[in-house]
């Protein structure tokens, strides 16, 4: 089916404007499909005009257009052809939908804990159609009312405050104007919390296998939507305009929210069933104030095509962090920022993929699904901190306040943006926005004796000038930190010359702008001995993002990175740069970039490391010893070698007591075992049958996948390639553990068949699912040039989908970057 291109979108939006969106859903039909009846009042600037609306039925029984009725069978390609309009028009469309089981549409998942059925809508990027007929783009905005019939024991919740009219029967109250991908309905047998909240009516939700956990922890969540909230109002000067707020944690999500008005939907992993670390808890805090934000950068004011989506996701990345940093209680919420997503910003810089933060090409829907990726959301962040810098905090609040009152309930773009902000600031900005928003690649800052360097890469060129400081250090203390502007390709540093022989010294030490750091060999030299020792955590945080970029790029042998880290990481504090440094190291740097017979060697090291962790999680107290004992413990069970002690483990026994009962830290133990090839079926089967959960289903498939058999890969690709009802997680559940093997002569013979296999699920899954799957299933960690001449072939088909060749274009990326780095240092 045809993606709406941008041209289509502007001469629609030209001729209508929606009125009123009226939509009647039945969901008492079974587990297969659903019935929806669509009224649409909407108008004509040119009467007699012809237009289509988007509706992706699986079977459409009436339509009538101003009380004629229309042929269905005129619904082609996704879109029913409308003729002769009037000047005002009442569009009216019944059909029955399908059910997804992708994450996309109306999702429909049973939990296999006790059966009980759950449905949440994800209508983004263009799944609206697949639910009711609309004109599915987003400055077409108009007021949706919703009702809904569900089994007489479900709870239905949605954008608007519910009504119960009868057993099974719910109404909705009128959203306000929104876009067509906010819609959502939430219905199933929910377990919910509720509260109140400077008169806002509250509301936390998830499966009621996970009512426990949900009780445990929605105080704690409660209370972030409660600051949030504040500071938000107290920011903007703007009440949230929405009615009630839900927030419904969901199964089988892809993303990790969607910022729905008035009912926000999550990941439901985010209910920990077992112990959570404080960077857990933070994520999952930073997640409900990114998606409060999108309230009024998103929902509030939309962006009016895709190619805006900074709009709405470097600002709500940006408030995230800075309403958690200011009211949230948490410590040290931009380190976070710094090692678990500019690190993944950078990284997109780097592929051949890059694209500018605002103005980023989109023709059609579809291709704008990429570019939700770590540019616009962690570069557009870092850029909006240095357009503060630039002018500074009070104009941008007074700018952003401007602009989102006065395009209140409708859409705005780029240029709008800025003419409000330079309103505020009293100054151009159109140099600004050139260099920062609208010029892909990332700065590469470094010092030569006292001197700092600013090269710009050489397929971006761009004169960007840098609010940043430079620390330097000694023996644990901090001896020099000097502040500056850099707007130069060489900028003096101010009394760097003074710093002693030795010191470790640190451009953008506090990580306020958006360049990748190059540390030069002196300073690398001196990382093993003294990193851990650095008082500073942002500084300590810029480091390892510098060295971990450093390998990527072939500069750094991964070796000395194995030795900072098994003489760094133990020492750490901050759970953040524990829990995703060594995450990458497991992941990517030992498998990746280290030569096969290594690995085992370094997994080694990295396991006595997590020994060395845990031994000093002891001498700690409370939570914070707690939360190193958990972190060490992941880490050795992601790499221990010891049977024995794996199976004590995985039994429950001589873990650290906050682990004890913890499901998945017991698969996480049994997932081990199976890489080394000591778990047989029946100790896995035994397993899931202790554990009826979603969860536990899932991690079963991974398990079994990841075995080192040709029976269990045979198995697994088998499941991916012909089995029609696989769900989008159980997908990616086995996807992640197939190209894990000892031999790689094991997972040759496959590397050929990935294109078309992944052509396969694209005809099942929508992009939004297949792209994650895509990333799990590339052979990357076969780092072998056959692969690369495979993946290169992947990339030369053209029945790939938009979301699919971005996905294989990334993958391929990092393919080429780990055989770089293997050539130069093998």
């Amino acid at each position: 089916m045809p993606s709406l291109t941008r041209s289509e979108a502007l001469t629609r939006a030209a001729l209508v404007a929606v009125d009123s969106m009226e939509v009647d859903l039945d969901l008492d039909r079974g587990p297969e499909v659903f019935g929806s009846r669509t009224t649409i009042h909407f108008s004509c600037r040119e009467p007699g005009a012809d237009t289509f609306v988007d509706l992706r039925a699986h079977e459409v029984h009436a339509v009538s257009l101003n009380g004629t009725d229309v042929d269905p069978a005129s619904v082609t390609d996704g879109r029913l052809t409308l003729t002769g309009l009037a000047q005002t028009n009442v569009l009216e469309v019944d059909s029955t939908m399908a059910y997804s089981h992708d994450g996309q549409g109306l999702h429909r998942s049973t939990d296999p804990a006790d059966g009980a059925d759950y449905v949440y809508g994800h209508l983004f990027l263009d799944a609206a159609p697949t639910v009711f007929a609309c004109f599915d783009q987003p400055d077409l905005k108009a007021p949706y009312t919703v009702s809904v019939t569900a089994p007489a024991a479900w709870t239905v919740l949605g954008n608007g405050a519910a009504t119960l009219l009868a057993p099974g029967r719910t109404s909705l109250a009128t959203a306000r104007p929104l876009a067509s991908y906010f819609v959502t309905v939430c219905a199933g047998p929910w377990v919910s919390v509720r509260a109140e909240h400077d008169g806002i009516p509250l509301g936390i939700h998830a499966r009621r296998s996970l009512e426990p956990h949900l009780r445990e922890q929605a105080q704690q969540m409660i209370d972030v939507t409660a600051a949030s909230f504040d500071e938000y109002h107290r920011l903007f000067g703007i009440r949230y305009p929405f009615g009630e707020y839900h927030q419904v944690f969901v199964p089988e999500f892809n993303a990790g929210a969607m910022e729905n008005p008035g009912c926000v939907t999550f990941r439901d992993q985010m209910i920990f069933r077992g112990a959570a670390t404080p960077d857990q808890v933070f994520q999952r805090s930073n997640t409900i104030a990114h998606e409060m934000a999108h309230m009024w950068f998103g929902d509030l004011v939309t962006m009016r095509w895709w190619d805006d989506l900074w709009l709405n996701e470097s600002f709500a990345e940006y408030m995230a962090y800075r309403v958690t940093s200011a009211v949230g209680g948490f410590d040290e919420p931009w380190v976070e920022f710094g090692v678990m997503r500019k690190l993944w910003g950078y990284a997109a810089e780097r592929a051949p993929s890059t694209h500018p933060v605002a103005g980023s090409p989109a023709p059609d829907a579809l291709s704008a699904l990429g570019n939700f990726d770590g540019i616009s959301y962690a570069k557009g962040a870092s850029v909006l901190r240095q357009l503060i810098a630039h002018i500074g905090d009070d104009a941008f609040v007074v700018g952003v306040g401007e602009y989102l009152r006065s395009h209140a309930f409708g859409n705005g773009e780029l240029a709008e943006f800025i003419a409000a902000i330079e309103g505020a600031a009293g100054r151009s900005l159109t140099a600004w926005s050139a260099a920062w928003l609208q010029t892909a690649g990332a700065d590469r800052v470094g010092l030569e004796g006292d001197v700092l360097t600013r090269v710009a890469p050489e397929a971006h060129p761009a004169d960007r000038a840098h609010t940043l400081d430079v620390a330097a250090f000694v023996g644990g203390r901090e001896v020099a930190r000097v502040e500056l502007v850099v707007d130069g390709e060489r900028t003096p540093v101010p009394g760097l010359a003074d710093v002693p022989t030795g010191a470790l010294v640190v451009p953008n030490a506090s990580d306020l702008t958006w360049a990748e750091v190059a540390l030069d060999a002196a300073t690398i030299e001196g990382l093993p001995g003294n990193l851990a020792d650095l008082p500073d955590a942002s500084a300590r945080s810029v480091l390892w993002v510098s060295l971990l970029g450093s390998v990527a790029r072939g500069e750094v042998d991964p070796r000395t990175v194995l030795s900072v880290f098994v003489t760094a990481w133990p020492r750490e504090d901050s759970a953040a740069v524990l829990s995703r440094v060594s995450l990458l190291m497991t992941n990517q740097v030992v498998p990746l970039f280290l030569p096969p017979g290594e690995q085992e060697g370094a997994r080694a090291r990295v396991a006595d490391s997590a020994d060395a962790l845990l031994e000093r999680s002891a001498g700690v107290e409370g939570v914070s010893g707690d939360a190193l004992a958990v972190l060490a413990a992941r880490v050795w069970a992601r790499t221990g070698v010891d049977e024995d002690r794996l199976r004590r483990w995985a039994a429950g026994d001589g873990i650290p007591a906050v682990l004890v009962g913890d499901e998945d830290f017991r698969w996480s133990v049994l997932r081990r075992l199976a890489t080394l090839g000591v778990l047989g079926d029946d100790e896995i089967e035994a397993a899931e049958a202790a554990d009826r959960s979603l969860a536990g289903s899932l991690a079963a498939l991974g398990v079994r996948a990841v075995r080192p058999s040709a029976q269990a890969k045979e198995w697994a690709w088998g499941r991916l390639r012909d089995d029609a009802e696989l769900s989008n997680y159980a997908a990616l559940a086995i996807a992640g553990g197939f190209w894990t093997a000892p031999d790689a002569a094991l997972l040759r013979p496959y590397v050929a068949q990935v294109g078309d296999l992944l052509v396969g699920l694209s005809g099942r899954m929508g992009d939004d699912a297949v792209s994650r799957v895509v990333s799990a299933m590339h052979p990357t960690s076969l780092v072998e040039d056959g692969t690369l001449e495979a993946s290169n072939a992947m990339l030369a088909r053209g029945d790939l989908t938009p979301g699919v060749r971005r996905a294989l274009v990334d993958a391929n990326h990092e393919l080429r970057e780990a055989l770089a780095s293997r050539r130069r240092f093998d």
